[in-house]
């Protein structure tokens, strides 16, 4: 049984518990379970600041039914914080004893550094990512963060969340347009003393609730192809035009939007006009969502997670291949004829000098997870290939790659490239097309010269005359099946490159 480890988080909107367990390589956390109580500990704050009697008891509530869970999933190690609404409460300290005398549970207050550090954290370790802005916007507060060589370099936490500017500017359920107004001025209001967030033109990784629900509203009105919302990414102008879309609709119409989640649905348009007056100063490249914030980058640094040297997609790709049971001497062996393939290829005058690094990058992660390491039933395989990969997060890639990488991985041929890049097509040009055709090739001939798993390839060399190749395959062992399977396979990198090839088997003398 996996060791799982939990993470109360005490916002000002919601109170979650997450439970995790450790992934296959033991870098990651994979998320078991997620319980929110919508508690809006913000409103339970009375006049002197202090969190009330009826807030406090809805808190230990919620913990106490924590505790339950906590026993039932047999977590082995539990994280209690608080964030703003505590922080600010004026009787944080007596907040902190009661739930500990109360729950058990030892409670840390996190400072306005250890927030914004967290969630900064959680960003470079899910995302192949140098330089950007992290916003998290709770219900009371909003950390930013500026990072640059994957460092951090400035940080502050605004005292206004998605909820406190709707109790502070909204009188009725949903903002008015002179309401929405102001909100905005407050907002640039809080952002003057920030001369480091001003015309960066760097991307903003949002994170938190309303972030989820900008994105998922995003996705639902453009009939995203593809599942997940980690790494999603959308154009700045698309935060207005979301916007335009909701402030069409009445409060009851708002509740039962899909993508939005009740419980937002009043404080949805005060959190995008924040998005946007940020995203407006900073001149920001595009908003890109994390769905790792501040309890990931926690565990990241509390259990000794932190990847000092970033091989964050090599280690995506071995918990994929761990997860599917793939044969890894096979694919050894396939990324290793691939890799022979594509420098052959390369140095081939005229053909292979537009590759890239990045090609090999995708040939080499996609020479592993090619038809899932198996030959049999091709079409079927092919297909459940294509969309396990594009529908799987794996960090590091964003969704345009990932989508790449499982149109290389699930290469059947042509017919099929095009059926599967349908709903994409105008996320890549013809010549990437192309490209991607050209490296699923080269994995469909590589698993053909792998085909009785016995590793017998030790060498291939390609000598060019005109429109025809020979291709030398020198061997260890007997090769009939391999070439036998190469034969009927050739086909697909003549047609691509427009040569006539000639296999010269061999073995070593």
């Amino acid at each position: 049984m996996k060791e799982k480890v939990g993470v109360i988080d005490i916002g000002s909107n919601t109170i979650r518990l997450v439970i995790y367990e450790y992934s296959f390589t033991g870098r990651q956390l994979k998320e078991v379970e997620n319980f929110k109580v919508s508690a809006r500990l913000r409103t339970f704050l009375d006049e002197h600041h202090a969190l009330n009697k009826k807030g406090i008891s809805l808190l230990l509530d919620t913990l106490k039914n924590f505790r339950i869970m906590i026993q039932q999933y047999n977590v082995t190690d539990v994280f209690c914080v608080a964030t703003a609404t505590i922080r600010q409460a004026s009787n944080q300290e007596d907040i902190i004893q009661i739930i500990k005398e109360k729950t058990g549970f030892t409670t840390t207050l996190l400072s306005e550094y250890e927030e914004s550090y967290y969630g900064f954290l959680a960003v470079i370790q899910s995302m192949d990512i140098q330089e950007g802005i992290t916003i998290d916007m709770g219900g009371a507060s909003t950390e930013i963060t500026y990072f640059r060589n994957r460092k951090l370099v400035h940080y502050q936490s605004l005292p206004f969340g998605s909820l406190s500017l709707k109790l502070q500017f909204v009188k009725g359920d949903i903002p008015t347009h002179l309401e929405i107004m102001e909100i905005g001025q407050y907002i640039q209001s809080q952002l003057e003393n920030l001369p480091w967030l001003v015309n960066k033109q760097v991307p903003i990784i949002a994170i938190g609730g309303s972030a989820r629900n900008v994105v998922q509203l995003h996705q639902s009105s453009t009939n995203y192809p593809i599942v997940g919302i980690h790494q999603y990414e959308m154009a700045v102008s698309e935060l207005q035009e979301v916007t335009n879309k909701l402030t069409l609709l009445s409060f009851d119409q708002l509740q039962k939007v899909e993508g939005l989640s009740k419980e937002r649905a009043d404080t949805i348009l005060p959190a995008l006009e924040a998005f946007k007056v940020i995203s407006d100063i900073s001149k920001a490249t595009s908003f890109v969502l994390s769905r790792k914030g501040l309890r990931e980058g926690l565990l990241y640094k509390k259990k000794n997670l932190v990847n000092g040297q970033f091989t964050l997609l090599e280690d995506s790709i071995q918990e994929l291949l761990q997860m599917l049971h793939i044969d890894s001497e096979n694919a050894k062996q396939i990324t290793k004829i691939a890799n022979m393939f594509y420098e052959q290829i390369k140095n081939t005058e005229g053909i292979g000098s537009d590759f890239t690094k990045d090609d090999l990058i995708f040939l080499q992660y996609g020479a592993p997870l090619f038809h899932l390491g198996q030959n049999v039933n091709e079409e079927s395989i092919s297909h459940h290939t294509f969309h396990l990969l594009a529908n799987q997060t794996i960090l590091g890639l964003s969704h345009k790659e990932r989508v790449k990488l499982a149109l290389i991985a699930s290469y059947r041929g042509k017919g099929t490239l095009r059926k599967y890049i349908e709903p994409f097509k105008n996320w890549y040009t013809k010549d990437e097309q192309k490209k991607i055709a050209l490296l699923g090739t080269i994995l469909k001939v590589s698993q053909s010269l792998n085909t009785t798993k016995r590793n017998i390839v030790n060498s291939i060399k390609i000598t060019a005359h005109d429109t025809n190749w020979v291709v030398a395959i020198q061997c260890q062992g007997i090769y009939k099946p391999e070439e036998f399977q190469m034969e009927k396979q050739k086909k697909h990198l003549e047609k691509l490159l427009k040569v006539a090839i000639i296999l010269n088997f061999t073995e070593p003398y």
